[in-house]
Formats: C-alpha cells, sequence, structure tokens
C-alpha cells in the first residue's frame, strides 16, 4: 500500500511528460509543416544581357493564392529568349524553394544552339504569386500558363521542358489535357511519389526509424495545409499518361531520389529514350555537376527531337 501510494505522484509525472513531449512534437511538426510550405520568395531583377531575354509576367487564369477568398488571377515571372527560327522552345523548371536563376545556365546552353528558352519562377517562388508551396499540385498551374504562352509567341516551334525536382513534378501533375503536345522532356531528379519524397528527406536527417513515423504525421498536414492528398501527389502514377518522348536523369548516389526510385521513373515512361544515371552525383544540379556529359546527352536530345530540319531528318529514317 505504501509503495502504491509513493508510486502515485511518480506516475502522474510520467503521463504529464508525456503529454507535454507529444504536445511539444505536434507542434514541432506543426512549424516543420510551415517551413517546408511557406513561399520562397527571391527578387530576381533583369535577365542577363548575353541570353537575349526580356522580362515577362504571365497571368495564371485559375487563382494561385490559398485562401478561398481569394479570387484574383495568379501571375508567373519568367524570362523569355525567342531563339532561331526552326531550332524549337524548351521551358526550364526550377526545383523546390529556388527560382529561375537556377536554370540561367542550362538556359545559356540551349541559347547558343539557337532554342528559344522561357525560364519561370513556378508559384510561390522567386517574384511569382502563391501563398504555399504545394510540391507540384498548384506548381502545375503556372507550368499551364508557361506552356501556353511559349505557344502563342512561337506557335511554329516544337516545344520541350526540363523539370528539375520539384519542376518535374509540377509537369506531370498537369493534366494531359492542359499540358498539350510535347516533342520532349527531360525529368531531372523527380520523386516518384510524395510518401517516399518526405521519407527519404527526414531518413537523412534523423534516421530511417524515426523517418517511418513521423513521415505520415507531417504527410497528414497536406489536406489542412493545402487541399490535396497524398495520393494526388504521385509523379510516376501521371508520367504513364504522358505522350512524348522523354529522358530520364538522376545522380547515382543521390539519397533524396535514390537510383532506383528514378530507374523506376524511367520505367513508368510510355516513350523513355534514355536513362542517365550520373556518376558520382548526389541530388544536386546535374548540369553543373557534369556540364559536358549534360551537352552531349540532354542538349543533343533536345535539338534532335525540337530542331525542325533533325525532327524531319529523324522521322524520314526507315
Amino acid at each position: 500500500m505504501n509503495w502504491a501510494i509513493r508510486s502515485g505522484p511518480r506516475w502522474r509525472r510520467g503521463v504529464l511528460a508525456l503529454v507535454m513531449l507529444s504536445v511539444l512534437s505536434g507542434a514541432g511538426l506543426w512549424i516543420a509543416g510551415e517551413q517546408l510550405s511557406r513561399p520562397a520568395r527571391a527578387s530576381l531583377g533583369p535577365p542577363p544581357a548575353d541570353l537575349q531575354a526580356r522580362t515577362v509576367r504571365i497571368p495564371v487564369p485559375r487563382p494561385i493564392p490559398e485562401l478561398a477568398t481569394e479570387q484574383a488571377p495568379g501571375q508567373i515571372s519568367a524570362w523569355f529568349s525567342p531563339g532561331q527560327p526552326g531550332r524549337g522552345a524548351v521551358l526550364l523548371l526550377h526545383g523546390v524553394r529556388s527560382h529561375r536563376g537556377q536554370m540561367l545556365a542550362r538556359a545559356r546552353l540551349l541559347h547558343e544552339a539557337g532554342l528559344g528558352v522561357l525560364l519561370i519562377d513556378l508559384p510561390a517562388h522567386g517574384e511569382s504569386s502563391g501563398e504555399r508551396i504545394s510540391f507540384g499540385w498548384r506548381e502545375s498551374q503556372g507550368v499551364a500558363a508557361a506552356l501556353n504562352f511559349l505557344r502563342r509567341e512561337l506557335p511554329q516551334e516544337r516545344l520541350g521542358v526540363i523539370g528539375v525536382s520539384l519542376g518535374g513534378a509540377s509537369l506531370l501533375l498537369l493534366p494531359p489535357a492542359e499540358r498539350g503536345p510535347l516533342q520532349a522532356v527531360v525529368l531531372e531528379s523527380v520523386y516518384p511519389t510524395i510518401e517516399e519524397a518526405v521519407h527519404n528527406r527526414l531518413r537523412v536527417r534523423i534516421g530511417e526509424f524515426l523517418s517511418r513515423g513521423l513521415t505520415p504525421l507531417l504527410l497528414s498536414q497536406l489536406p489542412l495545409r493545402l487541399g490535396v492528398e497524398p495520393a494526388q501527389l504521385r509523379p510516376e502514377q501521371a508520367l504513364r499518361q504522358l505522350d512524348a518522348p522523354v529522358l530520364v536523369a538522376g545522380g547515382q548516389l543521390d539519397t533524396q531520389t535514390p537510383s532506383a526510385e528514378t530507374q523506376r521513373m524511367a520505367a513508368a515512361a510510355p516513350q523513355l529514350q534514355a536513362l542517365w544515371l550520373v556518376e558520382g552525383a548526389h541530388h544536386t544540379d546535374l548540369q553543373a555537376f557534369s556540364p559536358e556529359a549534360y551537352r552531349q546527352k540532354v542538349l543533343a536530345f533536345l535539338i534532335q527531337r525540337l530542331r525542325a530540319d533533325a525532327a524531319a531528318a529523324s522521322s524520314a529514317t526507315p
């Protein structure tokens, strides 16, 4: 009896400590979700002179803002260089929490080859509107507006896209009817499902065991914050409906999008043209990591598919 009396307060203190720990953990996860989805603003200024581009603001017909009361159309900011007639044009889509400046080296590479380029800030990034990063869901609205802009400005050109990580996911999550025809797509380090993307990133920081427990708790915030379910953020599934030649690339040592997941993405592409696992590369800028190989593989692929004369020669070959 005396033991039970003495242990009572200790038991209550243990329960209280457990409750406090749960509350603090929940608050920490909520704060983490806030940090992951908050917009990534940046001021870019005018485009570099060597790109021979102009700054454009492209309206997005459907609202990008998060609040249901916001009905004003959004807009995406971009740099546009029309290129040379008959060489094709490429939409460049950056990764998460970045902006169009991330794609500048790629734009210069394409511009030197005569291709037109459109570098955009995805919604909630850079100078574009948008109140929340949604891991490809609302960003796809900006991609649709950018593709429509290119088709209006360069109606005779064949179109391609380079999408890095979030950029590639944003393209794939766009419904096919809104995406329209494309003649070449390059997907770099694109996650197959949001569940794997979150788990992989947590695992790198806190280990496998904790990541498995915390991933579902973070994902449970998606409907509350963004109005989207995890099942709607599965680029691998969407890729199966992409009617375009595809080059899939990823880092051989990538821990955020492991090579096995990149291989799965390649296997999902109905018109896979090439799988490029970049030796020695982690989750990094593949063009900066291996610029000459990027020129030989990615630029060559785009030229073959987008230049009018190269495309005609390819189709005429038996």
